[in-house]
């Protein structure tokens, strides 16, 4: 870190990011002067701006005077004008995970990737650090909502963060420990919609392991099984699979929390858990967690503990209770925004929801993604008891001829859905709501754009 800080004014660009916020919040606690600009100012950006950082809304030329460093999200367009003005005065420009990579320098450092659960398997791993009082640092793509912040910095040896394959920077990373959730056909838009690409490019991630370091592995995920004998790093598996090193049995669901056993064949025990989460991915992003907790020597009660205290993250099936017309129901906020994960949040609302009508708000994610998982998106879809489809959010991508949130509501409808609904102004969704109020007990706001705007509006209305 001693190289590290000759560099005394960091600026990022796209600030607002979760990923990029979480970073620039650890910098500044550790001293650095942190600025940043977004199109977007949000409350947690005046949070940032508060504990002081210098916080541009909209993006200029002037923002990046006297900076000695840029930072630049993914999002971030190539002609970006704080970009463009960089180059000229020939201020280094890294992208957001080579500057996670730097903070890992000096920390005994674990690596949380994979298509799927992600924030959660981070934010557990952080959890049961805590609890075991040893302080961790951690960055995580979402709000730990016992802390209500996505990011912290501790006086412990570990940082434990969040690594994003979406745009292939996770190989600037380099854990001592790397843990693979799994590996789906999700942001193929990077990888040329070449699903080889995707796999190469966790295999180089792998890789940058040090020899000393291992991998915690879901050992149930058949496309890292395609990889597997690629990687020369340690392995340790996890899952229900009769060969994996640490088995998940006796899975128990009872009204929104789960108990399930891990059978520890490496050190021959079987140790007993208990989350109060719903849903059997997050029986495996627990897993994930108590088995990196269980390498690292960490005492099993507060193992226990550390699994049993979470109570989540940010739009990851966050729960609140409204009131409509003196009818109470249930408001559930999801960022899944892939096939699978609306079916694991829909698997998971059942699990605790037994019998009750659902009505999803979903926003599809990006063109690309819509177009290449369309029949999927249909299929699952169709699950819910009524639907409302807003707009796709573009993510600056250039619209697909034929892809649009209106067909994809007419596909449905063809499927023999008889509640669907496509919605282009969010200023007419509360009114369709109260009107729709007799149809569902659950409502569920699913997606990764704007709609956490939509979700914020119905709590500001009907919360209790």
């Amino acid at each position: 870190m001693k190289k590290f800080e000759k560099v005394k004014n960091i600026h990022f660009v796209g600030i607002g990011g979760a990923g990029m916020i979480g970073i620039a919040r650890v910098l500044l606690k550790k001293g650095y002067k942190v600025s940043g600009s977004d199109i977007d100012y949000s409350n947690d950006l005046k949070k940032l701006k508060n504990d002081g950082a210098i916080v541009y809304e909209g993006h200029h030329e002037n923002n990046i005077k006297d900076k000695d460093l840029l930072v630049v999200s993914s999002a971030i367009d190539s002609e970006n004008v704080e970009l463009l003005q960089a180059k000229k005065d020939s201020i280094t420009i890294i992208p957001r995970a080579e500057m996670l990579g730097s903070l890992m320098i000096g920390y005994e450092s674990i690596a949380v990737a994979g298509s799927h659960g992600k924030t959660t398997t981070t934010s557990m791993v952080a959890k049961i650090l805590s609890v075991a009082d040893l302080s961790p640092t951690y960055v995580v793509g979402g709000k730990v909502l016992s802390t209500d912040e996505n990011s912290d910095l501790g006086e412990g040896k570990y940082l434990v963060a969040e690594a994003d394959e979406s745009d292939g920077s996770f190989i600037h990373l380099q854990p001592d420990v790397a843990v693979i959730t799994n590996i789906d056909d999700d942001h193929l838009a990077h990888f040329n919609n070449i699903f080889e690409n995707l796999l190469d490019s966790f295999i180089a991630f792998c890789e940058n392991v040090p020899f000393w370091g291992y991998l915690v592995i879901n050992g149930d995920d058949k496309n890292f099984q395609k990889i597997s004998s690629k990687i020369s790093r340690k392995k340790i598996t996890y899952g229900t699979s009769q060969n994996c090193d640490y088995k998940i049995v006796e899975i128990l669901s009872i009204e929104g929390c789960q108990k399930f056993k891990i059978e520890d064949s490496i050190r021959k025990k079987s140790h007993s858990f208990q989350i109060n989460l719903p849903g059997r991915h997050n029986v495996f992003n627990a897993a994930a967690s108590i088995v990196v907790a269980i390498q690292e020597g960490l005492d099993i009660e507060a193992i226990k503990k550390g699994v049993l205290d979470f109570s989540g993250v940010g739009r990851r099936y966050e729960k609140h209770v409204i009131n409509i017309d003196k009818e109470k129901k249930f408001l559930i906020d999801d960022y899944g925004h892939h096939p699978l994960e609306i079916r694991c949040n829909l698997d998971a609302i059942r699990e605790e929801f037994q019998d009750k009508k659902i009505l999803m708000i979903f926003q599809p994610h990006r063109y690309t993604r819509t177009a290449q998982l369309y029949d999927e998106f249909v299929d699952v879809l169709n699950r819910v008891d009524s639907l409302i489809l807003l707009d796709i959010y573009s993510a600056s991508e250039e619209p697909i001829k034929g892809i649009t949130s209106s067909a994809l509501a007419e596909t449905i409808k063809k499927q023999g859905h008889k509640n669907v609904l496509h919605v282009k102004n969010h200023d007419d969704l509360l009114d369709i709501i109260k009107e729709k109020k007799d149809l569902f007990d659950v409502i569920v706001t699913q997606g990764a754009g704007s709609i956490s705007k939509v979700c914020e509006s119905i709590i500001r209305r009907w919360k209790i």
